[in-house]
């Protein structure tokens, strides 16, 4: 199940309901530590010399018990109880070059500005230009606010405890908080308090697609008809409908532009691709479309933006809008019980908002409950660093996956065909939320196993590995 995201004072209540049970602030630090150690252990290889920064509260608690669960390693304690005495003893393990340092100093109990001589060793952290794990929250972050408090270490890795705290996730930690890891089995109560925004943990998707009937065929699969393709924008058709067929839906048809029928073609064997003609009627056997991916020729036909607008209007099916055809879309309620979903950037969501980027990514949350009312409720998934997945009510999804390397044309074709391709099955329409945030997840998750080989890839290797599944 997904996790809540919380605050500090929420986190502190969930522990005193967890220590009122008679569970020991001891025990919950030796599975915090445990977990703490799990995630370093699969970050640096093994017999690496590796810098525990430890401070003199719980957070250095958590560090020295994950030191001690590194037995493979050259494990460095150096507890720090003011900076003034520790700052030698610091630059000097610093000048040692580690391969990693554990950030242990500060945890989320810290409620004032750092001075300048912690300041000053918090800037000698990040000026050692060394990879940096933070335990629970990167040292002088306001896990609350997300800002820093005078200075605060900038961090790989975050593994947050518990829960996420809801600082974390705001645009202005980012540069601080690096990837953030969830340590959700620490040993507390279940958490006693909903929220707005949940966590996706990958175990939410085990056994997910479920196994397919031994009688099933191309029908009970689904179709996904693709509208997508333009002069000077076809291979986006292509990606969008590579990805599709990785979904693996019975049937996938793709209707592009004339001008690109023959380069398209060329390059899809697996799917059914036809020019696009006007008031040409959808297969009887669609059951769901895509529209937008490399519509982005200037002179697009009006009868094109006019099939567009009338399966979001009037279509039973799922359909999902990318791309330019966002700006297609009008504002006004849609049938009852139909699935739409928009995947806009930060830049098409200001655009469709009126609004600008910066405006969107200060509120992420708030930017997708707008763009839902405004658009009749739809789901809306706002990518970008951990791609939020939600409706105008109820809850927000938060992906944890993916990382820079998707930051390349292409991306955001690819996920848009692997989500129409998932909501095109009849199986999985039962349940379109998890369907989407299962197509997210595995559009990031794929792109970590591709940046944890190391060397160049682009969103054509995505799709190899898919393909090669």
């Amino acid at each position: 199940m997904p996790i809540p995201v919380i605050d500090i004072a929420q986190m502190r209540a969930w522990e005193c309901a967890t220590w009122a049970t008679g569970q020991t602030e001891e025990a919950v630090i030796q599975q915090a530590g445990q977990a703490v150690a799990a995630v370093i252990q699969g970050l640096v290889p093994p017999h690496s010399r590796i810098l525990v920064l430890a401070g003199r509260g719980h957070n250095g608690d958590d560090a020295l018990v994950a030191a001690r669960q590194l037995p493979d390693h050259q494990v460095i304690d150096c507890k720090v109880s003011s900076p003034e005495s520790g700052m030698p003893l610091v630059l000097d393990h610093l000048a040692r070059r580690p391969a990693l340092v554990v950030d242990g100093l500060f945890g989320i109990g810290l409620n004032r500005p750092l001075d300048p001589a912690w300041c000053a060793l918090v800037q000698a952290i990040n000026d050692s230009g060394l990879p940096v794990v933070a335990v629970d929250v990167p040292s002088g972050l306001n896990a609350d606010t997300g800002e820093p408090q005078g200075g605060a270490v900038r961090a790989q890795v975050t593994i947050t405890l518990g829960a996420p705290k809801k600082g974390l996730l705001q645009t202005p930690a980012a540069p601080y908080v690096g990837r953030l890891e969830v340590a959700p089995d620490i040993g507390l109560v279940p958490c006693p308090h909903p929220g707005e925004l949940w966590w996706t943990l990958p175990r939410d998707f085990a056994g997910y697609p479920p196994p397919r009937p031994a009688g099933g065929h191309k029908g009970t699969f689904g179709h996904l008809v693709i509208v997508a393709g333009s002069l000077g924008y076809h291979g986006a058709a292509v990606l969008a409908t590579r990805a599709a067929l990785c979904a693996k839906p019975g049937l996938v048809t793709l209707q592009t532009l004339p001008e690109v029928y023959v380069p398209v073609a060329a390059q899809l064997q697996l799917a059914m691709v036809h020019p696009w003609r006007s008031a040409q009627a959808a297969p009887e056997s669609a059951t769901a479309w895509l529209f937008g991916p490399g519509l982005a020729q200037p002179d697009l036909p009006e009868a094109l933006r006019g099939e567009c607008i009338r399966a979001w209007q009037t279509a039973r099916l799922p359909v999902v809008v990318d791309a330019s055809a966002l700006d297609w879309l009008p504002e006004g309620p849609l049938p009852h019980q139909c699935v739409r979903l928009i995947t806009p950037h930060p830049g098409e969501a200001a655009r469709r908002l009126g609004t600008t980027t910066a405006a969107v990514q200060q509120d992420r949350p708030a930017a997708l409950r707008q763009l839902s009312r405004r658009f009749g409720g739809c789901w809306v998934a706002l990518k970008g660093q951990q791609t939020l997945l939600g409706q105008a009510e109820g809850p927000i999804h938060v992906n944890p996956s993916g990382n820079p390397g998707l930051a390349q044309g292409g991306s955001g074709d690819a996920l848009a065909g692997c989500l129409a391709g998932l909501l095109a099955q009849p199986l999985l329409q039962a349940d379109p939320g998890r369907a989407m945030r299962y197509g997210i997840w595995w559009h990031g998750h794929t792109a970590d196993q591709l940046q944890a080989r190391g060397g160049s890839w682009t969103i054509d290797t995505l799709l190899r590995q898919w393909e090669g599944w």
